[in-house]
């Protein structure tokens, strides 16, 4: 192979390298939207609040009006289509939390490739809490 050929192909394996990269980089960002405007339009069901941290997370504590699903289930892909349907239903905004805000915007990238309106929160759940959010009974 000449030298010009070889170093197309590594000029080719770089270009492809860095696509690469790129297709798998997280393009979300956090919602500017106030917590006091989250807290209005969860409350009027004009949106949910979706915590995608993981079970054990959740059985240690969760918000009282959040929905769970786990960040490792989303991205796997093990949640069935009618189970989705059903956590996020058609038409409602998501705002998704997790601990302190950068699964949320994992999350956020895996739900808009599924045509969710999606706004992740940059506070995670102790963070919620102290803003006023109520905690579930447990």
């Amino acid at each position: 192979m000449s030298k010009s050929m070889v170093c197309l192909a590594l000029l080719a394996l770089a270009g492809l390298t860095a696509a690469a990269q790129t297709s798998t980089a997280q393009t979300s960002e956090h919602t500017k939207d106030s917590l006091e405007s989250v807290k209005k339009a969860v409350g009027e069901g004009k949106a949910i609040l979706l915590d995608v941290r993981e079970k054990n997370e959740w059985d240690a504590g969760h918000l009282h009006d959040a929905k769970l699903l786990p960040l490792s289930a989303l991205i796997k892909g093990s949640i069935a289509a009618n189970e989705l349907a059903t956590l996020i239903p058609k038409g409602k905004v998501v705002y998704c939390h997790c601990a302190r805000g950068g699964r949320a915007l994992l999350a956020a990238d895996e739900l808009k490739k599924l045509g969710v309106e999606v706004r992740p929160l940059k506070q995670g759940y102790e963070e919620l809490l102290k803003a006023g959010f109520t905690p579930a009974k447990n």
